[in-house]
């Protein structure tokens, strides 16, 4: 029986621990056939506790990048020892670790290595400049021995290309699967009677939220009273970040400070709402996006690559410079003024091969028998 090995010790939120979640799901059914043992080393194996897979749990990574690092390059080899032979090792958070395995796989959801980082992130999030610095570093460690490289979207396969020297027949474009898109699109949202906008994202500072509060500031000095309300998914006390966001635009009557949404509540939001404001300034997808496309609604979108991809097939996009304030501003007044004209659609590109949609197709490249471990990245 060949082994199967996941290595997701640091996945333990949001996009990252949904993607292990639909993995190891998948893995579940195919190790019940009998032809696969799959063993996933975890954080908490509560969070995925998936019949027919061997868990091995540990929180001590977690607990500091030194942990991570000598764990991922020095214990895993052990480990990946210990456990042999092992036919493929899949790594699902962005590191390639030092192990043993007759096939290897990356998947990197992380585009921190490409954040244009500001001054203003050494304030509120010190962590994410030093992911910026030296992700790519630690990237490049191990990433040319693994058979495939999986990424998001199609500007960071060519970035990686770009950095790496990676093949393009090696790097993966895998994009996550949307629901229930056609069904949406045929049904007629609600709407809120007055005019309302909504951005759902983490309180982090990449996420850009101050762009929107300023834009709000912006046009609540129009000459006529605009009625309006913005919803944001920050509380205002999560972290620093969230603080200064909820101290400087707190008291406008047009912000909504709302905090983490379930994805149930989110949706009714979404339903409700007539435009999605994303201004996140680095993302490997841009899950907001892709859902509320599938309501057929206005979208103002921040100019970068991720963006333009992710809204590939929505109907009614506008794009802005995530700097510019007033730039938001004004595409936000043309939406409540129904000037349609500044939303475009947004055509649907072609992706080359190698291009995944499912994890069935994502496996069957993975264990390919007729790629050997002399196939691997040179």
């Amino acid at each position: 029986m060949r082994k199967i090995v996941i290595s997701a010790v640091n996945l333990v939120e949001a996009g990252p621990l949904a993607i292990l979640h639909d993995c190891l799901a998948y893995l579940s059914d195919l190790a019940s056939k009998g032809e696969y043992h799959v063993i996933a080393i975890v954080h908490t194996k509560d969070k995925v506790n998936f019949p027919c897979i061997e868990y091995i749990e540990t929180t001590w990574p977690k607990k500091r990048w030194i942990n991570r690092l000598w764990y991922e390059y020095v214990s895993m080899k052990k480990i990946s020892k210990a456990i042999g032979p092992v036919y493929l090792w899949f790594s699902l958070h962005d590191t390639s670790p030092s192990v043993i395995a007759d096939r290897r796989a990356v998947y990197c959801h992380n585009a921190f290595p490409f954040y244009a980082w500001q001054l203003h992130d050494l304030v509120f999030a010190p962590k994410i400049v030093m992911f910026a610095l030296f992700t790519k570093y630690i990237y490049r460690t191990n990433i040319l021995r693994n058979n495939y490289v999986v990424v998001q979207q199609n500007w960071l396969r060519d970035a990686m290309q770009s950095f790496f020297g990676i093949p393009s027949n090696k790097l993966i474009v895998a994009r996550p699967a949307t629901a229930d898109s056609a069904l949406l699109k045929q049904s007629v949202s609600k709407k809120e009677s007055t005019f309302s906008f909504i951005y759902a994202g983490s309180p982090n500072s990449h996420k850009n939220f101050e762009v929107l509060c300023k834009a709000v500031a912006i046009l609540e000095q129009n000459k006529e009273p605009l009625n309006f309300k913005v919803y944001i998914t920050v509380r205002g006390n999560e972290n620093k970040y969230a603080k200064w966001l909820y101290q400087k635009w707190g008291k406008s009557d047009n912000i909504h400070f709302l905090g983490f949404l379930p994805k149930a509540v989110l949706s009714k939001y979404y339903e409700c709402c007539h435009c999605l404001v994303f201004a996140s300034k680095a993302e490997s997808w841009g899950l907001p996006i892709s859902e509320f496309a599938n309501y057929n609604k206005y979208m103002i979108l921040a100019d970068l690559p991720y963006a333009h991809e992710t809204a590939q097939g929505a109907n009614q996009v506008a794009f802005f410079d995530p700097d510019d304030a007033r730039q938001l501003a004004r595409l936000m007044l043309a939406c409540m003024q129904k000037n349609t004209t500044v939303f475009k659609p947004i055509a649907q590109h072609e992706i080359n091969h190698p291009f995944t949609q499912s994890w069935t197709d994502m496996f069957e490249l993975l264990l390919d028998d007729k790629i050997t471990i002399k196939n691997k990245i040179k």
